[in-house]
């Protein structure tokens, strides 16, 4: 590009920004013609995040599948040029047409269309009311979709996708009976954004589910396309990338040596944030599927420069597809896609750490009404109210659940699974969450009986609560917050109601917490190597008790372990500080041994901003499908989603996401076992419904209208709702039924099918609509005139054509015994038209 391009000012009012390339300079498109890419251009995209939303700047390079070379070095030139004036929170990205990355498809909402042409084709978006159109639109996408302009034939067509005839004035989804509704309702979605935004909101749309109820709209369809022979093709299968393939990957460092380039591999998965230095450049392949490049802050200007080239010889060199995504990113401005890659991530690299939750939790208290009234409160802390709600328990026995007595409340065996019912009020509602608690010793068969109990509460229940699932040693908050901090895990199987705690045998329970919501007691083995001196310990010896407190604890964990050790029988208790034990302490314990004196340091609070997904499965494998900077806008009836606070999976059911929601649970974990990351597999997994969202799913929203629901439409609604007044379809069909159509060759045979193109002008009324045909297969100029499509509706035809054309074909008002008189009417030229 020309370098002395003065670069444009950046509008920080405006969330998207987007420049096209017109001989090799970058000029900027009106907001209109957002969403459209034409395959001969390059673009360059800014995004600005709001100051709600947090995060880096992306600047995305576009790149049309028929762009030139020279276009695309201009793109990518500006891109830099931007980068350098926008400064080092910029995260860049090439994406190209058709294999964009989920960033960039977020931007664009129903969905992006893909155009033939170039820049001068573009400037004509800008024009409102255009009727003069006639095109084939290819639909694909769940939750990202896309429409690309295809030839005019059933030859583009295939089961599985969604078509869209445009005619201008009237508007045909065509949905192949393979395609699901969720794809059929995002697919309406894009038609009606079509119309509203090129029509004025005055084409008339119509949809063909199924072809022998749309017989008026088929004969349309036939007089455009030609009469289809055959079978159509099958549905075209999906490039999705599954999250196994995603979980591949790789760390290499770049950096020069000499004159050459060293591309060295340094580690694979689980990676650490510590193999990244900030004085060196760093590539990090996942699976072939996206390139990052990660640079260091005190890395060079040179070789910052570099680094989009460096990446694009990496993929040739490793034979990836030319159009994988390449994201480059700077040392502190890094996206939570690039820090979700590692193990752990901290933004802080000299060694602070966020403010811990449970300072958090001291501040407000837990007062129940700020979590009522404050959702964001309650997701963060991943607490719906101070747990002070009704309790029931059961454990599994055999196949069926058992009641627990309310005094062993809180008292769960690791060999057994457990459902823990709570029932509490918000705004005066009632409100469920089933708890369902897996011990580490439990059977398959105990796993399996869990879940079908589950799901008989939820029907008795008619589908409110909200499913929990909970690993023994990872329980939530607020499942710690239900038994008041006495929450107490003991080896071995439940006995006579659930369980009890025998006095008879030396135990071991290590005290962990210091608040109500984060105490949790578990049995250790009791031997002395299981102390550590940052922690309270209870041992349970046939003549007394000892409360031990490590010389590392403090006040507050001495306090909450007092109160803990009340849930345990007997009454000779003694407490021993660490180094005063009695004689008898370490005999209970077989002897003294080495044990642990390091003060133990609190779990890291991760700083990664939560992420959504749209879930689905191709081939057995899940996919996801992200959505970045989301809303409750972005949750469909039709989905499954995936929202991941990396402290829990939430699975979030749509109304109507029919069988899908049976593999839900099964989707949350296959995430967390091929999380890139290795995820804990112990991860809560909490399974929300549609309507039934507890503040701690609602709070990770910048809004959230719990009424939104109440109003969303079915699939057939949105197809009554967007039909409006017929008369352009009504005259369309008329036009064909009276003109009787000539047989024309099928799509199968030599040539191209002939075509009707249904035109309007801007100027025309809104209920008038040409039609035009061309008997040699050629679209029709648009340039011509509204007499000149009344004398081919009127009947005339070319001399040859009328001369062969069978008598129950010939077009109404002909005569029969003289049809050589028909003449092909002079303001249509073709090439084959002598010169006037």
């Amino acid at each position: 590009m020309d370098s002395n391009q003065v670069l444009p000012a950046i509008n920080s009012h405006r969330a998207l920004q987007i420049w096209i390339t017109e001989n090799l300079k970058m000029l900027p498109l009106p907001e209109k013609a957002h969403g459209n890419f034409f395959e001969e251009c390059c673009y360059v995209v800014l995004h600005s995040p709001k100051a709600t939303q947090g995060g880096s700047r992306d600047l995305h390079c576009w790149i049309g599948k028929e762009a030139s070379t020279e276009a695309q070095e201009a793109a990518v030139s500006f891109m830099h040029r931007l980068q350098q004036d926008l400064g080092d929170q910029t995260v860049l990205h090439r994406e190209s047409q058709g294999h964009e990355s989920d960033c960039f498809h977020s931007y664009f909402r129903p969905g992006v269309i893909y155009r033939k042409g170039g820049r001068a084709s573009a400037l004509k978006l800008g024009e409102s009311n255009v009727y003069n159109v006639q095109r084939l639109l290819h639909i694909r996408g769940r939750k990202h979709v896309s429409a690309t302009e295809v030839a005019l034939s059933w030859n583009s067509f295939n089961k599985g996708d969604i078509f869209l005839l445009d005619l201008g004035k009237v508007m045909i989804q065509w949905n192949g009976p393979k395609a699901s509704i969720c794809e059929k309702a995002r697919a309406l979605s894009l038609t009606c954004s079509l119309r509203d935004r090129e029509r004025g909101g005055r084409a008339q749309i119509r949809v063909v589910d199924a072809e022998n109820k749309a017989t008026d709209l088929m004969s349309i369809m036939e007089a455009v396309l030609g009469r289809r022979s055959g079978s159509l093709c099958a549905s075209v299968p999906s490039n999705s990338v599954s999250q196994l393939q995603k979980a591949n990957i790789r760390l290499y460092h770049v950096f020069e040596k000499g004159t050459d380039l060293v591309v060295q591999e340094l580690a694979t998965r689980p990676l650490t944030q510590d193999l990244l230095q900030e004085d060196g450049c760093y590539l990090l392949d996942q699976g072939g599927f996206k390139i990052y490049m990660w640079q260091g802050r005190k890395s060079s200007p040179e070789e910052r420069k570099a680094a989009f080239s460096r990446a694009v010889g990496f993929i040739q060199a490793k034979g990836y597809p030319n159009y994988t995504n390449v994201e480059v990113v700077n040392d502190g401005a890094e996206s939570t896609a690039f820090q979700q890659l590692f193990w752990t991530w901290s933004k802080e690299l000299n060694g602070k750490k966020h403010p811990r939750q449970s300072k958090l939790m001291q501040q407000v208290n837990l007062e129940v009404g700020k979590l009522h009234t404050q959702p964001e409160l309650a997701a963060q802390l991943r607490m719906v109210d101070d747990g002070s709600g009704k309790v029931e328990v059961w454990y599994i026995q055999g196949s069926q659940r058992q009641p627990v007595d309310p005094k062993h409340h809180g008292q769960l065996c690791s060999g057994n699974c457990y459902l823990v019912l709570y029932k509490y009020q918000k705004l005066g509602r009632v409100q469920y969450i089933l708890y369902l608690w897996q011990g580490h010793q439990s059977t398959v068969e105990d796993v399996k009986a869990l879940n079908c109990n589950a799901e008989e509460l939820d029907l008795l229940h008619q589908g409110a609560l909200v499913q929990g699932h909970v690993t023994m040693g990872r329980e939530p908050p607020h499942f710690l917050a239900i038994f008041q901090g006495q929450l107490v895990v003991l080896q071995g199987n439940a006995g006579n109601k659930g369980g009890r705690l025998p006095i008879s045998d030396t135990r071991l329970f290590h005290v962990q917490g210091t608040e109500s919501h984060n105490t949790r007691t578990m049995e250790v083995p009791a031997r002395a190597s299981s102390l550590t001196s940052s922690d309270v310990f209870f041992l349970i010896t046939s003549h007394v008790c000892y409360l031990w407190f490590g010389k590392g604890c403090h006040g507050d964990q001495r306090e909450m372990a007092r109160t803990v050790v009340t849930v345990f029988p007997g009454n000779n208790k003694e407490t021993v500080l660490e180094g005063q034990e009695p004689l008898h302490f370490w005999e209970a314990l077989g002897g003294r041994a080495p044990y642990p004196s390091n003060k133990r340091l609190p779990e890291e609070i991760s700083s990664i901003q939560p992420r959504l997904f749209e879930c689905s499965s191709h081939s057995g494998h899940l996919v996801l499908t992200e959505v970045v900077f989301f809303g409750q806008e972005d949750l469909d009836k039709y989905d499954i989603m995936l929202l991941d606070t990396c402290q829990e999976i939430f699975l979030w059911l749509g109304e109507a996401a029919g069988e899908w929601k049976k593999a839900a649970v099964a989707w949350g974990h296959e995430y967390l076992r091929t999380h890139p990351a290795e995820r804990s597999l112990a991860t809560p997994i909490i399974v929300v419904k549609q309507g039934r969202e507890p503040a701690t799913f609602t709070g990770w929203f910048v809004t959230w209208d719990p009424y939104k629901w109440t109003s969303s439409q079915s699939y057939e609604e949105m197809v009554e709702g967007s039909l409006g007044p017929g008369s352009a379809i009504s005259e369309i069909t008329a036009e064909v039924h009276n003109f009787q159509l000539t047989a024309r060759p099928s799509d199968s045979e030599a040539g191209r099918p002939t075509l009707l193109a249904f035109k309007g002008s801007q100027d025309s009324p809104e209920n008038e609509l040409e039609l035009g045909l061309r008997v040699d297969g050629e679209t029709p100029s648009m340039n011509h005139t509204s007499s000149c499509s009344s004398s081919m509706i009127n009947g005339s035809l070319p001399r040859e054509r009328l001369m062969h054309q069978a008598l129950e074909d010939l077009p109404q008002g002909v005569d029969p015994a003289r049809k050589e008189v028909g003449t092909r009417p002079n303001c249509w030229k073709t090439p084959r038209d002598p010169a006037p």
